[in-house]
């Protein structure tokens, strides 16, 4: 008789501990960059559940040269953070942006709107996460997968090409509001780049891709 195993999952559809594999995979299957492990006793599982998963899990992927080597983090990310992500339906589209609570995959935020881009929502929602975690003064790293959109925070504007107008007048009326919110506070949270190649989707993915 096969002896019993729990199963952490740190990143998937749902995260946590179970004690059958058949769980596990529904909650894994799916999610792009899933990380989980089996784990003989319950008490292991749950000291792990409690530490990052990169921690527990060693990267498979060999690198020879020092950038390698220090592209990829031994710590992963920071497990105590905010990740947010942005989703379009086209370019322009119908957009979306939240914030998940990377430690227990809890969602903190969501917005929607009618039309937008990309990159709009990238910004707006890292703006947006900075606001919320000075609202509960958490002093804890927001995580974004867009370049761009962190490189727009720093300057303090939306550097977008798409035109205001009747139908962008929700979204536009939230830009500025995330501008005159960046240049009216101070805040002390890092925004970093969520490494995707090493630790897989930013666990505020859609998951439409």
């Amino acid at each position: 008789m096969a002896s019993k195993k729990y199963y952490v999952i740190w990143l998937g559809h749902k995260t946590g501990i179970v004690d059958n594999w058949e769980e596990c995979k529904k909650r894994i299957n799916g999610y792009k960059g899933a990380k989980y492990k089996s784990f003989k006793t319950l008490e292991e599982a749950q000291k792990a559940y409690e530490s990052p998963w990169s921690e527990n899990i060693s990267s498979n992927k060999k690198n020879t040269s020092q950038k390698s080597r220090k592209k990829i983090s031994v710590n992963g990310p920071v497990w105590e953070s905010l990740a947010v992500d942005a989703a379009c339906s086209g370019n322009p589209g119908p957009m979306e942006y939240r914030g998940v609570h990377v430690k227990t995959n809890k969602e903190w935020f969501h917005a929607k709107f009618p039309l937008g881009t990309n990159n709009i929502g990238e910004f707006l929602a890292i703006v947006h996460g900075l606001a919320e975690l000075k609202r509960k003064n958490l002093n804890i790293p927001v995580y974004s997968d867009s370049s761009i959109a962190i490189g727009w925070v720093k300057k303090k504007k939306c550097i977008t090409q798409l035109k205001d107008s009747p139908k962008t007048e929700k979204l536009f009326k939230m830009i500025r509001r995330a501008e005159n919110w960046l240049q009216n506070n101070k805040w002390s949270q890092p925004v970093l780049k969520w490494d995707t190649e090493n630790w897989g989707e930013i666990p505020a993915d859609f998951g439409r891709k």
